[in-house]
């Protein structure tokens, strides 16, 4: 009964997708466990190439189920619309499936995801702007409704009812802002009920089948560990658990039942939005790493911040998730540097630490402490064996071994699903 987990183990962007599409092919199920459609994983397979922001990257496999599951806040637009994508390019989306404990974005919560970023001013955290916050918020707060919720039109439109009440008082009385429809936002959703009725159900009996087959089930995260509500950078943070932990509370199965839990970092790192980055680099190299590996935010479009690899962060993640094996992706985008540099520690108040600070405060004011490694200036894309790869490589990648500590599973020299090399069994 194998239950692998691929988190995200830097500050989100790290590659899950291309990891999630090439290993789902030997999977029953994959689950989509935290987040929303603030997330997007780019994946490029024989069908195309796809920004994928709610749906699980195993969608591509005709005999994989594919599961948004409950720890997700779920905007049934932008589901309608990949879905639609999909199909037209002759992906089959049958096996789609969504937990009906699930919550629902609703207009408002964008709205005021929005209107709160803007009352923050020059403290605003920096989100996507897509309502996951208010959602998530809503559901801790036990005034959300849920995916099942649209199955019942009269018990949708009584919680929908209560709800916008509370909702359109914040929004004209705090915001000053017009109030919002209820008929026209229950007609709306009443059509989306009609697109998705069919994938809405009870998701954890399909998952106890599978493990019950001894199918590989896939729990895919989104986001990264160190955006962690709890052990992140907090506040600026998402909204829902990216760790290993979160992914069995997000899918709904026991932590016994997880058998491998796979980081995946890249090969340097960045960040999108506010927050402390201590190996961020504000110069030339910073620039080259950005325009070689095209980074952009897959959601916003936003540039990411681009640095050296933080073996510190890197490390901190390693033990909270338990990480198994890891996978280094993007390792292609460094070839052109004739050095390289691996944060092993940092410079607070004139003491070295070894640790990742709870506090963004201390944290803004450490300083990388590097370790300096010989670039390789070699292409690696076209190589497909660890012996292969140039000795300098190699030796970054055994040096984050070390590091970390925790054995490098797979290595991804593009965004093919080809070109990665696997140097050690992930399963």
């Amino acid at each position: 009964m194998p239950v692998l987990a691929i988190i995200g183990a830097q500050w989100g962007d790290e590659g899950k997708g291309k990891v999630v599409d090439l290993l789902a092919g030997k999977a029953g199920v994959v689950v989509r466990f935290s987040g929303g459609d603030n997330a997007g994983h780019t994946v490029i397979n024989p069908y195309g190439k796809f920004k994928l922001h709610i749906t699980p990257s195993g969608i591509f496999y005709p005999q994989t189920i594919s599961i948004i599951g409950n720890g997700v806040v779920l905007n049934p637009a932008v589901l309608i619309g990949e879905i639609d994508h999909l199909n037209q390019c002759g992906v089959n989306t049958t096996k789609l499936f969504i937990s009906d404990r699930a919550h629902l974005i609703m207009p408002y919560h964008l709205l005021l995801d929005r209107l709160e970023e803007e009352s923050r001013a020059g403290k605003a955290i920096g989100t996507t702007g897509k309502g996951i916050g208010p959602a998530f918020a809503d559901k801790v707060a036990r005034s959300g409704i849920r995916t099942g919720d649209l199955l019942d039109k009269e018990v949708f439109l009584e919680r929908l009812r209560f709800i916008l009440d509370y909702k359109n008082t914040i929004l004209t009385k705090v915001y000053g802002a017009s109030p919002l429809s209820l008929d026209e936002i229950y007609g709306q959703y009443c059509q989306y009920r009609e697109r998705l009725a069919a994938h809405i159900m009870e998701t954890d009996t399909i998952m106890e089948r599978a493990l019950n087959q001894d199918e590989l089930v896939i729990l895919e995260g989104a986001q990264g560990t160190l955006l962690d509500p709890d052990f992140g950078t907090y506040p600026y943070t998402t909204s829902s658990s990216p760790l290993s932990g979160g992914g069995c509370l997000g899918a709904g199965i026991s932590p016994p039942r997880l058998s491998h839990i796979l980081g995946v970092f890249k090969a340097y790192c960045t960040r999108v939005g506010s927050g402390p980055m201590p190996t961020e680099l504000k110069d030339e190299t910073g620039d080259l790493i950005r325009e070689r590996g095209h980074e952009y935010g897959t959601t916003t479009g936003r540039s990411r911040r681009c640095g050296w690899f933080d073996a510190v962060g890197a490390r901190f993640s390693t033990r909270i998730n338990g990480f198994t094996g890891i996978a280094i992706t993007r390792l292609d985008i460094l070839d052109t540097l004739p050095h390289l540099k691996i944060c092993v520690g940092y410079k607070l108040k004139g003491k070295t630490i070894d640790y990742f600070p709870s506090s963004i405060t201390a944290l803004e004011k450490c300083q990388p402490i590097y370790e300096e490694l010989a670039g390789w200036q070699t292409p690696t894309s076209d190589i497909r064996q660890y012996e292969q790869l140039p000795l300098p490589a190699r030796q970054y990648i055994a040096r984050l071994e070390e590091l970390l500590p925790c054995p490098v599973s797979l290595i991804s020299v593009g965004a093919e699903r080809e070109q990665t090399i696997l140097k050690t069994p992930v399963l």
